[in-house]
């Protein structure tokens, strides 16, 4: 698989080995950058035995973690400045409208302030004061959204879909906070959640069920009476 890394051993010395990133695999044959970038060594690892996981000489490890971030068209500073102030937009003013795309980004970051808000703690605020902007928006997370959503677990946010915006047509849409006034639909209610199940884990649910199993009766007592 591209991007996975490979350790791979040198044929003339099994004890030594070289650490390379495959870019490509063609015909059963990987291609492996090694450090350095010698392609060198590149193009006589094509030429030999084919590479995959059963060879003997290959070794892959785990592969390559992908940021799952929309990207937005911009750079990460002007990407994590924008969603900031969009974030800090929702909280203040409860809706506002942007494109799908944006909005879908903004829903989790908006999600996780509320979490932060329904924490508490000064570590949690402090945590919040570093993304969102204002104290006033600071404020009105740790008492006013937290008190609202009090009972609900997750699902602050929606989005709603409007309209296609003349130009480049853009998909837009509406990103609000649930269970306000003047929302433009009624939002479900929490789900109640359900009560919480013993562990599977025989040795743990053992555990649980004596420490809450009454006495034991002591034999000799029962033969006294």
């Amino acid at each position: 698989m591209p991007g996975m890394i490979a350790i791979v051993k040198n044929p003339k010395n099994p004890f030594y080995m070289y650490t390379g990133i495959i870019q490509r695999i063609t015909d059963g044959k990987a291609g492996v950058l090694f450090e350095g970038g010698n392609w060198d060594r590149l193009e006589r690892r094509e030429k030999g035995p084919p590479m995959s996981h059963h060879h003997p000489e290959v070794r892959f490890l785990n592969p390559k973690k992908e940021n799952k971030m929309r990207k937005l068209n911009r750079p990460t500073g002007h990407r994590m400045s924008m969603l900031r102030t969009m974030v800090s937009q929702l909280v203040k003013h409860e809706r506002i409208e942007t494109t799908v795309a944006k909005a879908k980004e903004v829903r989790c970051l908006a999600d996780n302030m509320v979490e932060l808000g329904k924490e508490g703690t000064l570590a949690a605020e402090r945590q919040a004061a570093a993304f969102v902007r204002g104290d006033d928006v600071i404020h009105k997370l740790f008492t006013e959204l937290a008190y609202r959503y009090r009972t609900r677990e997750g699902g602050y946010t929606r989005l709603l879909r409007t309209r296609i915006r003349v130009g480049d047509s853009a998909e837009m849409a509406y990103i609000e906070f649930v269970d306000r006034d003047n929302e433009l639909r009624q939002a479900k209610p929490p789900t109640p959640q359900p009560p919480q199940r013993l562990p599977m884990d025989p040795w743990t649910r053992s555990r649980l069920t004596r420490q809450f199993a009454p006495p034991k009766e002591d034999e000799n007592s029962r033969a006294d009476i």
